[in-house]
């Protein structure tokens, strides 16, 4: 099982909706600053996340949502310079942080000086955001319109699919291991889901969850 985190999403729009509701549903603990009323109010109706209404840049409003206790902090909102004001911001007051900005430019890339980790809601959706926030352990490679998402997913020690062959594990419908463990060749049914090692995999965003759990735990 993934461990969980403590997580700060500024900004409460679509894509951070959508992402801390993904990170909460995963069992992260999540709190969102939003500055809308009506946003946080939608937020708080969900009931899936603490959330605090005020300005993400405001070193004040990041302390009251536990910038020093945060594992990461994710800048997501329309705003490609307040994203990265905030995670600079957070930076300052916590050190150690982990941050992910939303990057509404072709050149995000450039912004990893100062930032951890940028996302492109154009080209990803919310769950690519989520896997970002939490880490390497499973990367989307691809966001694909439409149904299917494609991610590169670590084998969890313990997790039910851990140590079978292909044959052996029964994957829900819409799911398609592509990849072995040293991505060289395509997989076959003789192929072991070591734990440790790492797997491309096609899923329809319906089997996603029981996808994670069998390789996951």
């Amino acid at each position: 099982m993934v461990s969980s985190l403590d997580v700060v999403v500024a900004g409460g729009g679509r894509v951070g909706f959508q992402t801390a509701r993904i990170l909460a549903d995963r069992g992260d603990d999540v709190t969102v600053i939003e500055r809308d009323e009506d946003a946080c109010a939608d937020i708080a109706e969900e009931w899936f996340a603490t959330v605090i209404e005020g300005d993400a840049t405001n070193p004040s409003i990041l302390e009251q949502a536990g910038v020093d206790d945060a594992h990461v902090v994710a800048a997501l909102t329309g705003e490609t310079g307040l994203n990265l004001a905030v995670c600079m911001a957070a930076q300052d007051l916590s050190p150690g942080v982990r941050t992910v900005a939303r990057i509404d430019r072709a050149s995000g890339e450039e912004y990893t000086r100062f930032v951890d980790a940028v996302v492109y809601p154009e080209r990803a959706g919310a769950r690519v955001a989520a896997n970002e926030i939490v880490g390497s352990d499973v990367q989307s490679l691809a966001d694909v319109t439409g149904e299917l998402d494609i991610m590169q997913i670590r084998v969890a020690e313990g997790a039910p699919a851990a140590g079978k062959t292909l044959a052996e594990v029964r994957f829900p419908e819409g799911t398609l291991v592509i990849s072995d463990d040293d991505g060289e060749r395509v997989s076959r049914p003789e192929t072991t889901l070591t734990p440790g090692k790492r797997y491309l995999v096609a899923v329809e965003s319906d089997v996603v969850d029981e996808v994670m759990n069998l390789m996951r735990g």
